[in-house]
């Protein structure tokens, strides 16, 4: 940990209160509401931070973004932070499940409960978790399960998001696996459930009105999922998961329980609405289904889980304008759920022919990977880029869309229209 994250951390530790949550948080506030209106309150409650002009809110501790919903809060990343690898804190994209959600912790109140089918249930300050446990860290790439779902059609139903709700961290904490093993997980155990502090009314059939994702404890993945503290070499915001988090690199969002409080280890599989219900796709090779089919029913579904192979083109923007004879260099980014991304190739005739762009500098095999791929148009006219990935694991961009009712796993071959102007 960063000499700076580190005493910030203590500092609101030993305060014994939310101070930390409150510190540029409330500074945030400041610049958008005055002064006097800062909130006082702590603990889960109805969100009360929304400004906005148009589709951009300000929300504390992040830079304007786009609004897609105020109750849950969605915010979406606007692409032009996607030309590095890391995504800023002030920019990363915000998806909450329930309409109230925390605005402050209160250190000292605030413990990890690790429960259920254990031998030694334990409850943890943050005190400990950070200065008796050793650090670990990751770059992982975390994708809501629903981004790009406006580019679906026929449409569905859910935030309509375009391809910002996506970013890239340096995330560090401390190990799932080693945090199990204070509390000793009793034989029989079959998943571990996580719960944050957000709460609310949500779809039909939810129950318990809070947010609840399981993994299997025989999932490879729960070897490399780490409680996170730290984003970018700074605490956590507020919005994004503070005080803790659950990262599980190349998983979907979903799994990443935000404000996480409570992990119960299960003897049974867990069917609460949010695993046996939401965030699932039919069970195909890709999750792809027609309308016509679902309507039929008896469509079988599992749940979501690795992120698909992806890429973007991130410069020159949709729509842009060059000179006829002018060299522009085309970058973006790739990434992949399933390792490392080692391939990225871009068209400069729509996809029917391809040519291998120059990778960027590798951070993990779940991080954003950056590419570059220097192009000199030989006509003036329109010209349609496109841009697909391949992985580790030979996986290779499609440029056939998926469908499904959920509107998930997006990661059709992207494209964007160049205008290049005819020399004078």
């Amino acid at each position: 940990m960063s000499g700076i994250s580190r005493r910030k951390l203590l500092k609101a530790m030993s305060a014994g209160a939310g101070a930390l949550a409150l510190g540029r948080f409330a500074e945030a506030a400041a610049q958008s509401r005055g002064p006097d209106e800062l909130p006082t309150f702590t603990g889960p409650g109805a969100n009360p931070y929304w400004t906005s002009v148009g589709p951009v809110a300000t929300y504390p501790q992040k830079y304007p973004l786009v609004l897609l919903t105020d109750r849950p809060v969605q915010l979406e990343t606007p692409r032009h932070y996607f030309e590095s690898a890391f995504t800023p804190n002030g920019a990363f994209y915000v998806r909450w499940h329930l309409d109230e959600i925390p605005n402050t912790v209160d250190l000292a109140e605030w413990r990890l409960e690790i429960t259920g089918n254990v031998e030694r249930p334990v409850k943890l300050p943050l005190s400990t978790i950070v200065t008796k446990m050793q650090r670990v860290s990751v770059a992982a790439v975390n994708q809501c399960s629903g981004n790009s779902r406006s580019r679906f059609q026929p449409r569905v139903a859910g935030g309509q998001w375009g391809n910002g709700a996506m970013g890239n961290a340096m995330w560090a904490g401390v190990s799932l696996r080693e945090l199990l093993e204070t509390a000793k997980v009793k034989p029989g155990s079959v998943q571990v459930q996580f719960q944050g502090m957000d709460r609310g009314k949500g779809p039909e059939g939810l129950g318990s009105n809070a947010f609840l994702k399981s993994i299997e404890l025989t999932d490879p993945v729960m070897n490399e999922c780490i409680l996170a503290y730290e984003m970018n070499g700074e605490p956590l915001p507020m919005l994004n998961g503070f005080p803790l988090r659950l990262v599980v690199p190349g998983y979907f969002a979903t799994y990443w329980v935000k404000a996480l409080t409570t992990i119960r280890v299960l003897d049974k599989p867990d069917e609460n609405f949010w695993m046996k219900t939401g965030y699932r796709v039919p069970n195909t090779p890709r999750g792809n289904t027609t309308p016509e089919e679902v309507k039929a029913g008896g469509v079988k579904t599992v749940p979501i889980s690795r992120m698909p192979v992806r890429s973007f083109l991130i410069t020159p923007e949709e729509g842009a304008k060059i000179p006829m004879g002018m060299s522009v260099m085309v970058r973006g980014i790739a990434f992949s759920g399933y390792g490392g991304v080692t391939r990225v190739e871009v068209s400069e005739d729509d996809a029917k022919s391809w040519a291998p762009a120059r990778l960027g500098e590798v951070h993990g095999p779940y991080s954003f990977r950056t590419w570059e791929y220097l192009w000199k148009p030989q006509r003036a006219g329109m010209h349609v880029l496109a841009v697909r990935a391949t992985d580790v694991k030979s996986n290779v961009q499609p440029d056939e869309p998926v469908w499904n009712p959920g509107g998930y796993l997006w990661n059709r071959i992207e494209r964007q229209q160049i205008m290049v102007g005819a020399a004078e």
